[in-house]
């Protein structure tokens, strides 16, 4: 039976709803030929054909037939470095073969960050501007509606407002919402030692930032050759004084206490967790911070010691999957990491979704997204795929035929039926 309330559009007769609203990382809340109802943007309601609504008029709406799709959350990307300028395909194409890092040299082509660095420093805003908006609509494509972006990939302050004020441009003109990650501690420029550096980050790049409220986070690197748990620790309380939550890359290729830090500060998320030992990803399951996870990541850059994901999902940790889209890592699809996650990482299909969506919005402290729940935001999608199985299944293809950002069609895909 269906009730008085009117609402704008109405999804019908999906094979499969996926929730993402039960406990736990598995509790993906599947609804077989369902419904998800939107108003204002918003979710009104959700639930089995069979049922109807007694509430909501389902037929007096504008209907989207879902038969034979699945509808799930938009996804959540928590960890991107998203704003950058040109790539390093010369140096992956050169790892990847096995060939002698040194002939780039000697063809003047600089490797590792610095060269993207370089390349970000000298680019205009425009120009960064055009190339990150290309990489987050190619995102859009693949179900993402909402995306982090960190900066880093400055080290000067100028350089790293800039990196800043893109990522603060591309939430405003274009659908996807973005938020930004001030990363000024992703490394240290050349000519620099470390204390000096870490004085500019605190005095002079953290005040700036903060005082023109460009970040909704703080991040550092939390390993060895980088930052140190203290150092990290300084650089986190001195953006938490701007409004800044803090977050953290840590353990990524060694453990000296960044994840223990995380608990200690109760951080939004901690990032990477390869050399996570066993007792601290005990303490992580224990308390509210998020754990995010980059497949595509390792398997760009050959990781000797992959993270132990499933080791953290048996103890119950919340997490986040991301795509760490980065020149190191060049993937704009959160569909290929859920395929590395299953069949590498050993995530089933309903725990890498979940990582996906509601997880991704929890280290963002979201709590108004990730799921398909009334009263939250309308951000969905609409695969063109009999069950949600099918995800892990299809390698390489998008799978996505509709998306929607706050209720509104903004994505839509005519699929071979």
């Amino acid at each position: 039976m269906n009730g008085n309330t009117k609402v704008d559009l109405v999804i019908r007769h999906a094979a499969e709803v996926l929730t993402c609203a039960e406990e736990g990382m598995a509790g993906l809340g599947v609804i077989k030929d369902a419904w998800v109802a939107v108003k204002d943007g918003r979710i009104a309601g959700v639930g089995s054909e069979k049922e109807g609504s007694t509430t909501i008029n389902l037929d007096d709406a504008r209907q989207i037939d879902a038969t034979g799709k699945v509808v799930a959350p938009g996804f959540v990307d928590s960890h991107t470095h998203l704003v950058f300028n040109g790539t390093r395909v010369e140096e992956y194409a050169a790892k990847i073969a096995g060939s002698d890092l040194n002939k780039l040299i000697e063809m003047g082509i600089t490797a590792g960050p610095n060269r993207t660095i370089e390349l970000t420093r000298h680019a205009s805003e425009e120009e960064l501007f055009r190339q990150s908006k290309k990489r987050m609509m190619n995102m859009l494509e693949y179900g993402m509606t909402t995306i982090e972006s960190k900066s880093g990939y400055g080290l000067t302050t100028e350089s790293e407002i800039k990196i800043l004020e893109v990522g603060r441009r591309l939430d405003k003109e274009t659908p996807v919402d973005v938020y930004n990650t001030f990363l000024g501690a992703h490394g240290f420029p050349e000519g620099m030692t470390k204390e000096e550096y870490l004085r500019v980050i605190i005095e002079d790049m953290i005040p700036k930032i903060g005082e023109r409220k460009l970040a909704e986070f703080c991040d550092a690197w939390c390993d060895d050759g980088y930052f140190t748990a203290e150092e990290s620790e300084q650089i986190l309380e001195a953006g938490l004084k701007y409004g800044m939550k803090p977050k953290l890359h840590a353990d990524a290729y060694s453990y000296i206490g960044g994840s223990d830090l995380a608990v200690k500060m109760n951080m939004v998320s901690v990032d990477h967790l390869n050399y996570t030992p066993v007792e601290v990803m005990e303490k992580l399951a224990k308390s509210n911070v998020t754990g995010v996870l980059m497949p595509a990541l390792d398997f760009a850059v050959g990781h000797t010691k992959p993270f132990d994901a499933r080791k953290m999902l048996d103890l119950g940790m919340n997490i986040a999957l991301a795509t760490d889209l980065c020149p190191a890592c060049y993937t704009e699809s959160m569909q290929f990491v859920i395929n590395l996650a299953c069949r590498l990482y050993k995530f089933t299909v309903e725990e890498a979704i979940k990582a996906a969506t509601y997880g991704g919005a929890c280290a963002l402290d979201l709590h108004d997204r990730g799921v398909i729940a009334e009263g939250k935001i309308a951000d969905l999608q609409i695969w063109a795929i009999p069950s949600y199985v099918h995800i892990a299944y299809e390698l390489g293809t998008n799978i996505v035929e509709t998306v929607l950002k706050d209720g509104e069609v903004v994505v839509e895909h005519v699929k071979a039926q």
